[in-house]
């Protein structure tokens, strides 16, 4: 292991409350129990019923805690009716929604273990995390997710139920799948039997207790399992709300996958804090349900806000004459403002008088676009370019840009509503040790750090040491003011054939912040004498450039292939290159005719970039790059 510098804690002037993390609860099964005691009517949820309304609009429903305590202690009894033990795993496949909300904190309640897998995953890489978590019980979204199960059930002999949300996919000649509607059915009965169930199970859970295990996406091989231990997350939990950045009275929107260890967090905090949560999965109507929903906070990964501010931005470019030099004006205004704010002042003067008349006139009627009372939003999994988040302060939203992974049950370090910096992330975790390392890779020790991985004590042994340091493989930094900066990871720097380092998200990043018509910007030059890249170009912003370009009505392929799109992302790879190093600049790019997604396999759910698939996948093209160079 690499020799490391002194640790880094959060500063010493932080206002924190340190008794919520030392009394924090001893498991999530206690922090369930006691949130319905403390606010037992309170709304707990809000989820969509899709084209319920008279109207054929989805119609949003809520939940108080005491109806989804009522909810989860049928889950939870039903499980333990089906035979599932303390710490004996229970699979979710799913996507966002209420009922894996239910279903997540039912395999609590029952002291068993949640295993989660994305919706997408391959039936292979199912039938792995089945059989390597040894799951006993599985719940499936849908007709979907069970002919999946199905197909590979001879794999998992040791899955004795399924249970799915959706009613009418529990079919076929066998029992073998089972609605939730019948599980909980189950488990009243178990009740009425048994009254004090689900009250003996949770009592017999500890802090040390497995709660979860998370499979991450692994560059080579079969995923690993992050195995995270209750006291991770109350400890989370309390350290969140130890520093006041989220409060009761929040409503926070949540659409991450829940299967992600952000949107895990995110479902566990409103437990700790008692701030209700709406619901829905359908990345598609985010922005249609911020307008709705109208939250205080959401979290979110940076290619959320990079499409809101690209949008907004060249909504107004349309628009053009006086109405595009007023939303500038205000910005601007709105963008001074924000500099004093992260420096811990407010406007006054003449700068004062402008910014609210610039508030008054553009900055509020974006911010309705958001739903008009979002104080807060969150950006993890991936790095956000310091402009996009510096811009959505401009207009009266803060980005707290934050920074974790699986293995340190999400929330690592944090920018506060109080004391932020841009282009970093923010301060540590109230209870959170951090090392700089001499090559500059963090590490990390404290209750938030996994138990290991789930049967695969080689790997767990690579990045755990023997006094508990986490080894991250992220290269960081830490300013004069105690935030702390990514550089990337350190898998992902390379060195060019003239020996000199890149670090590829840096640019990647920044390049978003320049184009507002890119969807992908992927960095390329490992081992070869310059730096290339590939490009996509988002479906929907390039449709608008296309019309204001003599394009409108060719296809997405014949659009981004044109002379015209090579020639319009050139300016920009000429505005990038201008502010890099020379060995970093981007020399050759090519446009791919179409987009990365998640159902290709390129993007993670979390929408990250999947950069050892995508590298394979497009090597000659690549290769092509620097043929006779």
């Amino acid at each position: 292991m690499t020799s490391v510098a002194p640790q880094i804690q959060t500063p010493g002037d932080e206002p924190v409350d340190f008794r919520l993390i030392e009394e924090r609860a001893a498991s999530v099964g206690h922090l369930f129990r006691e949130r319905v005691a403390a606010t037992p009517d309170a709304v707990a949820f809000q989820y969509a019923k899709v084209g319920a309304a008279a109207d054929g609009s989805d119609e949003w429903v809520t939940a108080t805690w005491s109806e989804v305590r009522d909810a989860v202690h049928e889950i939870g009894a039903g499980l333990v009716a089906l035979g599932v033990g303390p710490e004996e795993r229970v699979a979710l496949a799913s996507s966002t929604r209420y009922e894996w909300a239910l279903a997540d904190l039912g395999v609590m309640v029952a002291g068993a273990v949640t295993t989660t897998i994305y919706p997408t995953t391959i039936d292979d890489d199912v039938a792995f995390i089945l059989g390597d978590s040894q799951s006993k019980v599985v719940f499936a979204e849908d007709a979907d997710q069970v002919a999946k199960l199905r197909r590979i059930a001879n794999s998992v002999p040791g899955v004795g139920k399924v249970v799915t949300f959706d009613p009418e996919a529990a079919t076929g000649e066998d029992d073998w799948v089972i609605s939730l509607d019948a599980l909980m059915a189950l488990g009243r009965s178990a009740l009425e039997r048994t009254p004090g169930l689900i009250d003996e199970r949770i009592d017999a859970l500890t802090p040390d207790r497995l709660a979860t295990i998370i499979y991450t996406s692994g560059t080579t091989g079969r995923p690993k399992g992050v195995r995270l231990l209750h006291k991770s997350w109350t400890y989370e939990a309390a350290a969140v709300d130890a520093i006041s950045v989220l409060r009761e009275d929040d409503l926070q929107y949540l659409w991450l996958p829940l299967a992600h260890v952000f949107g895990k967090l995110l479902l566990t905090l409103p437990l700790q804090i008692g701030f209700p949560t709406a619901i829905d999965g359908r990345i598609d109507k985010i922005v249609d349900n911020l307008a709705v929903v109208k939250p205080t906070f959401m979290g979110a990964a940076p290619r959320i806000f990079e499409k809101a501010y690209n949008r907004v931005n060249m909504m107004m470019e349309e628009e053009g004459g006086v109405k595009l030099k007023l939303f500038r004006w205000a910005t601007g205004v709105g963008r001074e403002v924000s500099l004093l704010r992260e420096q811990g002042k407010a406007p006054s003067g003449l700068l004062g008088f402008q910014h609210s008349l610039a508030d008054k006139l553009v900055l509020s009627k974006v911010r309705e676009r958001f739903g008009g009372r979002v104080r807060l939003f969150i950006s993890g999994s991936a790095a956000l370019n310091q402009d996009v988040a510096r811009w959505f302060d401009s207009v009266g939203m803060l980005v707290g840009e934050g920074y974790g992974l699986t293995e340190s049950s999400a929330a690592t370090t944090v920018n506060r509503t109080s004391a932020y910096s841009y282009g970093t992330v923010g301060w540590p975790l109230p209870g959170t040790e951090i090392k700089v390392a001499e090559d500059g890779e963090l590490l990390l020790r404290g209750d938030g750090i996994m138990d290991g991985y789930h049967n695969n004590p080689e790997a767990t042994a690579e990045v755990l040491d023997a006094d508990g340091w986490f080894h991250t493989g992220d290269i960081g930094e830490v300013n004069e003011r105690g935030f702390f900066k990514i550089t990337d990871r350190k898998k992902d720097l390379f060195k060019t054939s003239g020996g000199k380092y890149v670090a590829p998200s840096i640019i990647e990043s920044t390049f978003k912040g320049l184009c507002p018509y890119v969807s992908q910007f992927v960095v390329h030059g490992a081992d070869r004498n310059f730096v290339s890249a590939l490009v996509t170009l988002d479906p929907e912003a390039i449709q608008g450039w296309a019309d204001a370009n003599g394009m409108g009505g060719k296809s997405y392929a014949e659009i981004v292939s044109s002379d015209e799109a090579h020639a319009m992302v050139q300016g920009y790879v000429d505005e990038l290159n201008s502010g890099l190093n020379r060995w970093e600049t981007i020399k050759k790019f090519t446009i791919l005719d179409h987009d990365l997604t998640v159902d290709s396999g390129e993007l993670t759910p979390s929408l990250k970039l999947k950069r050892k698939v995508v590298s394979e996948r497009y090597k000659d093209m690549l290769d092509a790059h620097y043929a006779g160079a």
